[in-house]
């Protein structure tokens, strides 16, 4: 009923891409945690994070493979088993960019304040704004429910349009961890300038894959766009 050729085609790109991401980010994972480093990925986060001051922000180690993530609420750096205690310059790579949201979160950087209040947002309108789009389309934005499903319909735009804005603020928080990770892991003397290629290929890869995160629900944005425009036109 709501299946859309137009929406598989739209989005097509962007789905080849998140794959392509995807198997990227394994590959030179796999790749990279065959490369040695001075340090594991828990040894260099705790060295970074001391020298910037940080020596009261916990390392703790969780389940799962690639599940790093820096915890704004704890103020924790989780590490992956993988990561937390390999020293592969994948692991430093990983361990170094989560530092570096810890780093912004200190220093209060500007697109991740905004992008931690919008998280709750961001999370209803990824869910319930597409139900909403959906419905509004299948009450119908044209003939004599329009002004029902019109309603319901900008609604679920609305809360939609909130989970892109959410991604688009992400992309620049997930470059600058990037790129302080790199900056860092040379200063720190943890990696040295030729090694940086190594981490490189980790971090870059994985900065693919919100590119292609952002740019499906971008894609998939604009298509419920054309399909109001569509049916506003049809009623003139």
């Amino acid at each position: 009923m709501f299946f859309d050729p137009l929406l598989m085609m739209m989005t097509l790109p962007a789905v080849a891409l998140a794959f392509y991401a995807q198997w990227l980010v394994k590959s030179n994972f796999e790749k990279m945690s065959q490369v040695g480093a001075r340090m594991t990925g828990a040894q260099a986060a705790r060295r970074i994070l001391d020298s910037q001051g940080l020596q009261s922000v916990p390392i703790e180690m969780v389940h799962g493979h690639l599940s790093d993530h820096y915890d704004p609420s704890s103020k924790v750096v989780r590490l992956s088993e993988g990561v937390y205690g390999t020293n592969s310059m994948a692991a430093v790579g990983i361990a170094a960019h989560e530092v570096g949201h810890a780093i912004q979160d200190a220093n209060r950087y500007a697109p991740l304040v905004i992008r931690n209040m919008a998280v709750p947002i961001a999370n209803i309108g990824g869910s319930i704004g597409s139900v909403l789009l959906m419905v509004g389309l299948g009450i119908g934005i044209a003939g004599s429910a329009a002004v029902l499903g019109k309603g319901v319909f900008l609604l679920g735009l609305i809360l939609f349009g909130a989970t892109v804005a959410f991604q688009l603020v992400n992309l620049p928080v997930e470059f600058d961890a990037s790129s302080r990770a790199k900056t860092l892991l040379i200063e720190s003397g943890i990696i040295s300038g030729p090694e940086l290629p190594y981490v490189s290929k980790v971090l870059n890869a994985a900065a693919l894959t919100y590119v292609a995160a952002t740019l499906q629900t971008l894609l998939t944005l604009v298509y419920y766009v054309i399909q109001f425009t569509a049916a506003n036109r049809s009623q003139d």
